[in-house]
């Protein structure tokens, strides 16, 4: 997946104007505890850090 593809999931799910706020300021613990920009320069792959998200946003399995 691409960064742009996992930033424009994000903004879907979150809303455009907070998803960027959300991914700065909330910690997943699949990411070891990490945002999910700390995860992005922490070089984990964004397919993975997606995965994580979805989890811990408890979305819908269509939006997997």
């Amino acid at each position: 997946m691409r960064l742009t593809e996992l930033w424009r999931r994000l903004d879907e799910a979150l809303g455009e104007g907070y998803a960027r706020s959300w991914a700065a300021d909330f910690h997943i613990s699949a990411l070891g505890g990490r945002t999910v920009l700390e995860a992005i320069d922490a070089g984990i792959e964004t397919v993975d850090i997606w995965r994580a998200v979805h989890a811990a946003l408890a979305l819908p399995a269509n939006q997997r």
